[in-house]
């Protein structure tokens, strides 16, 4: 078993409506914002970590597939060598070492995607790329509303982004990685696109769109 080549997606993320991916706030002042979308520490910039994009794929191709079998919707864990999800993704199953010795490392990297540098220029000149968004609750009862404030990432803002892809041999030159590639993990970024990223989808938050996407040889790709 070896890793013989990989293969690399490059592009942008552009926000088609705006995004929210949590940071957390232990500090929230009276008028403040509730809900604050994930910065760099250093330069404040809003960015989509890579594990926010390779689990929602992950959900995504798992519903697909038939693999939310768990009442407590945990995520595949089988380790089983023709688990396709597994194989990609990982398991992280250390009861299941025997099968994912079998099957080998997995396969998808995504790195963190920030901004690019037209939007850090932007930041860095004060143009608005957040903005605060307030929901309300409203009492069944009462007819009484309870505001929130939401921060999100507003639409036309774009991000860097990157896919590494390891094709690993498993006595078959690396035939079934290859295959996988295009049957599985252009798929999830399909599923991904037609859904939403982050929280709040359900309530018009979070599309978005892979633009200008090229391999490691500077030829585009389609989904």
């Amino acid at each position: 078993m070896k890793q013989v080549r990989s293969k690399k997606i490059t592009g942008k993320i552009t926000v088609k409506a705006g995004l929210h991916i949590g940071g957390g706030n232990d500090k929230v002042e009276i008028g403040g914002i509730d809900n604050p979308v994930i910065k760099n520490p250093l330069t404040r910039e809003p960015y989509i970590p890579g594990s926010s994009i390779k689990g929602k794929m992950r959900a995504l191709l798992e519903w697909k597939e038939g693999k939310v079998k768990d009442s407590k919707g945990e995520p595949c864990k089988c380790g089983r060598p023709d688990c396709h999800i597994c194989r990609i993704f990982g398991s992280g199953n250390s009861g299941e070492q025997e099968k994912a010795r079998l099957r080998g490392p997995s396969r998808l990297i995504i790195r963190d995607a920030e901004l690019t540098e037209e939007y850090k220029r932007k930041f860095s000149d004060g143009k608005p790329l957040l903005e605060d968004k307030i929901e309300n609750g409203l009492n069944r009862i009462t007819a009484q509303a309870n505001p929130r404030h939401i921060e999100r990432v507003v639409p036309g803002v774009a991000f860097d982004f990157e896919l590494v892809y390891r094709i690993i041999d498993i006595d078959d030159g690396g035939k079934e990685d290859e295959e996988l590639f295009n049957t599985v993990v252009l798929e999830g970024l399909r599923l991904l696109q037609n859904d939403y990223l982050g929280g709040g989808g359900s309530r018009g938050n979070g599309r978005i769109e892979f633009v200008d996407l090229k391999d490691e040889n500077n030829n585009p790709i389609k989904l």
